[in-house]
């Protein structure tokens, strides 16, 4: 049984699960020699005794699949390994120097902080929580680029925010703070506004008051969850991926319930590197050998992917990205049709870290924004964020190869191409582990229901 604590709007639900595979946990055993003998041949494979902490968790994993039931599925066996191993066995990131920024921080250094760190979100501290307040209270939720995307969006309408605000934009800050929907915001704003957003546009922004004295906690409204959906370190590793995956959630904090603190950020990057360690182990490589197609990949299919013109405003991408919810779209040819870049919500750091690069611009393009950025990283090699690329694979590609490709780039996405180049879909992070493991019905009850979408054809 599974108990995992969780909090949403200003409500603190607790969530019990009776899991799917209790009635699998009577293994049948192998003899220590069946086991000794599979483990040396997994040694072999791999070439050493594994070192990295995420290879050691793939033998953790390998040692629960060799007992498992022999009438299972690969995917059925994989379900219960996972259910077996609690988060709390999920690796520290090295990168992860738990990052957390204060509520009464502006934007300016949350944005700062966030590039600084190259992450795409971290969780706000309530400054005016006592000392002894539970993990509840402590945190207020967690600012992302794509909160503070929804907000430039809103400075977008006026000419200059230097100028006074106008109605129309107050009434935007005002919706930004109390949480409208992003929808409405969207809807509201119109994505023609974005056409004429000038290259000074954002050196204007930047060095405003507003952008300098807006606070975190004055975006709340943006936040997903309040303060966000959390594990305990009990929870299992099945309902992690279950969240990063069908759920959609990027990240998933990991709580020490003692001290009202996070023990750990789980990312889906986090998950797939691990699942790259295992390359060798008998369980990766039953699933990470076969072919795309063969696991339902890609889910997104080339005439389905959102996609922007390299001449269209940069502005106008951005603002695509979040009314489709996507986190990031190929930049197409007006004439050719082909690929030419990917543009993706994180890079509007760019836009807020180095606004001057875009000063002689009269209005910046897409393609204007990737070239300028582009020169911007190779005069300052030392800069720690990373342009998002635009990353293809073949159709005839493996999981285990898309896997190593996605962890060896650092990426979020690629895309599938014919033999011409054509976009023939898309894979993402959250595609890959969704095709892991499964949902057993009835997991989460019916904690979800009216909260998430669920997506089509869900095995539930």
């Amino acid at each position: 049984m599974l108990t995992t604590t969780v909090h949403h709007t200003q409500l603190h639900i607790t969530i019990v699960a009776v899991h799917f595979y209790t009635e699998y946990r009577d293994h049948i055993s192998l003899s220590a020699l069946q086991l000794q003998r599979k483990r040396v041949m997994v040694m072999a494979t791999m070439g050493e005794s594994p070192r990295s902490p995420e290879a050691k968790l793939g033998m953790r994993v390998e040692h629960l699949w060799d007992v498992q039931e022999p009438q299972l599925s690969p995917t059925e066996k994989l379900n219960a390994c996972f259910e077996s191993i609690p988060v709390s066995a999920f690796p520290l990131d090295p990168s992860n120097q738990e990052i957390e920024i204060k509520s009464d921080a502006t934007l300016a250094d949350a944005v700062k902080i966030l590039a600084r760190h190259n992450v795409f979100s971290a969780p706000v501290v309530d400054v005016d929580a006592p000392e002894d307040a539970s993990w509840i209270d402590r945190y207020i939720g967690i600012v992302e680029f794509a909160g503070i995307v929804v907000w430039i969006l809103h400075q977008s309408e006026p000419t200059s925010p230097r100028s006074p605000p106008t109605p129309s934009s107050a009434r935007a800050i005002a919706a930004a703070a109390n949480g409208v929907t992003f929808a409405l915001e969207l809807e509201a704003l119109g994505l023609g506004s974005a056409a004429a957003t000038s290259g000074n546009f954002f050196e204007d922004l930047t060095s405003s008051e507003l952008y300098k004295n807006t606070k975190v906690r004055d975006i709340s409204g943006t936040f997903r969850w309040a303060p966000f959906l959390a594990l305990e370190r009990s929870n299992s590793f099945l309902t992690m991926l279950l969240l990063l995956s069908k759920y959609k959630m990027k990240s998933v904090p990991v709580l020490d319930l003692g001290s009202g603190t996070i023990d750990n950020i789980i990312t889906q990057s986090a998950v797939i590197h691990m699942l790259a360690e295992c390359a060798g182990l008998q369980w990766f490589e039953s699933w990470g050998t076969k072919k795309l197609s063969e696991v339902g990949l890609p889910m997104v299919t080339g005439n389905h992917i959102i996609k922007v013109y390299e001449d269209e405003p940069v502005l106008q991408a951005f603002k695509v990205m979040r009314k489709k919810r996507v986190g990031g779209v190929p930049v197409i040819e007006r004439e050719g049709k082909k690929a030419v870049g990917n543009i993706s919500l994180r890079d509007v750091q760019f836009l807020l870290t180095a606004p001057e690069i875009y000063h002689d611009y009269r209005a910046i393009t897409v393609k204007d924004f990737l070239t300028e950025v582009r020169m911007y990283l190779e005069k300052n090699k030392n800069a720690s964020p990373m342009l998002s690329e635009y990353v293809t694979c073949k159709e005839d590609c493996t999981i285990k190869e898309l896997i190593q490709l996605l962890d060896q780039e650092k990426i979020h996405k690629v895309y599938v191409v014919g033999d011409d180049g054509d976009l023939q879909g898309l894979i993402t992070l959250r595609d890959i582990i969704s095709r892991l493991v499964h949902e057993p019905r009835g997991y989460f009850g019916d904690f979800f229901d009216g909260v998430l979408p669920l997506p089509a054809n869900t095995r539930v």
